[in-house]
């Protein structure tokens, strides 16, 4: 069995938990001679990702001057073959800093190349491209052009920052005073406010995962309807949904994916209206490792292994998330405080639900 050592940042958040998830399925399944060994970093002790690992290591905050530099050193003592991002914040940092990584440590970032990172990270830049290929988008403008943009679409309209994520200072507004309020909101926090038209339809959203080969060739592609709670998906219809999904194959190939990329759309009329990007992994991932399609492990096998590969079908499921704990014994977490690393954790799940 061969051991790839594997580096999973931002293990407190919800997507690293669901890349962490994928991978343990890649290792249950074995399907091949290939296992992972992840191990899982993250700026916090009560990261539950940290204990759910081979490894969990305490990190520097992204913003801190040593953050690279530690990551490197991580890399070369872990002799890390690959490095799956975890976090937004994190997204920018370390898809810039690839070529220095690779050359380094021999590690490769599992990230899309920095222009496609570059503009799914600012609505407004996505918008623009989207519109400028003829691809079928949410109308979008800057608020110094509001006004023609409100007398062509009226209330209600979304206001949102260009570069946050899940649902974050996202808002729907109904007039002019509450149109200010929320621009002041994003602007307040540091960002820039988009305006965005309402794309009518609760039930019509839907999620579509695109696998990007090394070569600009579409490996596989997911979709599915969801329900959001808190800007994440909460209940979800995995279907074929094959118009939704041409629809995110076409822009994934057109924007120069490589690796795992998220088309966030609306059916309007019949057809996809794309509102949102992600150049990363997503928060889904591991519903959609379940119905047949394991990102995280087709890209680690294109990208690293060089294995040509083409998933076409999954199973349809319905998918009801639900809260569940991690449990670790005090003296393990003051030890992990302390010692700012652990292995071979003996955190748990009950079995009882």
């Amino acid at each position: 069995m061969k051991k790839s050592n594997v580096l999973v940042t931002a293990s407190g958040g919800i997507v690293a938990q669901g890349i962490i998830k994928c991978l343990n399925i890649a290792n249950k399944q074995k399907k091949s001679d290939l296992s992972y060994k992840i191990i899982s970093t993250d700026i916090s002790a009560k990261a539950p990702g940290l204990y759910r690992t081979d490894e969990g290591i305490l990190v520097p905050s992204v913003t801190a001057p040593n953050y690279l530099n530690f990551i490197m050193k991580t890399c070369i003592e872990k002799k890390i073959k690959a490095i799956f991002i975890g976090s937004d914040e994190e997204l920018l940092p370390l898809t810039m800093a690839s070529q220095e990584i690779e050359r380094k440590t021999g590690a490769i970032v599992l990230s899309n190349p920095i222009d496609v990172v570059s503009k799914a990270g600012d609505k407004w830049k996505t918008f623009e491209y989207l519109k400028e290929k003829g691809l079928p988008c949410a109308d979008s403008s800057l608020p110094q052009d509001q006004d023609r943009f409100l007398k062509e679409h009226g209330f209600p309209i979304v206001v949102k920052p260009r570069e946050g994520h899940g649902s974050l200072h996202f808002y729907i507004v109904y007039n002019n005073k509450e149109l200010e309020s929320a621009e002041n909101a994003i602007r307040n926090e540091g960002w820039r406010p988009l305006l965005q038209e309402y794309l009518k339809g609760d039930d019509s959203e839907f999620t579509t995962g695109v696998t990007i080969s090394h070569d600009g060739k579409v490996m596989s592609s997911i979709a599915m309807s969801k329900t959001l709670k808190s800007g994440q998906t909460y209940k979800a219809f995995i279907d074929s949904y094959k118009g939704v999904r041409r629809s995110a194959e076409q822009v994934a190939v057109k924007i120069g994916a490589v690796g795992a990329i998220n088309i966030q759309s609306k059916m309007i009329n019949g057809k996809p209206k794309i509102f949102e990007i992600n150049a990363r992994f997503s928060a889904t991932s591991p519903l959609r490792a379940v119905a047949g399609i394991n990102e995280p492990d087709i890209v680690y096998r294109n990208l690293i292994l060089g294995e040509n590969i083409k998933k076409r079908e999954y199973r349809k499921l319905v998918c009801m998330r639900y809260w569940n704990e991690v449990y670790v014994p005090y003296s393990t977490y003051k030890k992990v405080v302390h010692d700012k690393k652990v292995t071979c954790s003996d955190s748990f799940i009950p079995d009882y639900f």
